[in-house]
């Protein structure tokens, strides 16, 4: 049995990586993008296959893209749920969190509907900074949509037409 130092040291770090990704999802639906910001590494990584990353951005172009489309919306509602949490046993640095992600997104006015509802499951790969666990890359299975499919791309086109 491990000591109680290195068990409650486990346990601390499976509440603030829960914690940073519940943080994601709250600071979408603030529309809080310093708060956004501050879960992920820079750069993230992106384009996951077969559990890899394929590419990398950075984290300001993330947060723009996110932003981008979230904006256009008039509510959201991220609730990311049932965090298993798996340190790797190689590097204690490093851990995932797989989680259930149930997106509603309000689009006041749209002729197509003004409800989109994603349901997902993400896969957050999680590495310990100097500033606490930041998500290093998510991997996203979208699962099921429901309401306005074409949501997104209205809500993207909503916030450039408000941008200008």
């Amino acid at each position: 049995m491990d000591d109680l130092e290195a068990r409650i040291r486990r346990l601390e770090d499976r509440a603030a990586i829960s914690e940073t990704v519940i943080n994601y999802g709250l600071a979408v639906d603030r529309k809080d993008w310093v708060a956004f910001a501050r879960c992920f590494t820079d750069p993230v990584l992106t384009g996951y296959q077969d559990g890899e990353p394929t590419g990398s951005t950075r984290r300001s172009a993330l947060v723009a893209m996110v932003a981008e489309a979230l904006d256009g919306f008039g509510l959201t509602q991220h609730l990311s749920t049932n965090h298993v949490i798996t340190v790797d046993p190689d590097d204690p640095d490093r851990a995932t969190c797989t989680s259930a992600m149930y997106a509603q997104h309000e689009l006041p006015g749209s002729p197509n509907g003004e409800f989109y509802l994603l349901r997902a499951i993400y896969t957050d790969f999680m590495r310990r900074t100097d500033e606490g666990w930041r998500i290093e890359g998510i991997d996203t299975e979208n699962r099921w949509e429901q309401g306005n499919l074409t949501a997104v791309d209205e809500a993207i086109a909503r916030t450039r037409a408000a941008r200008g």
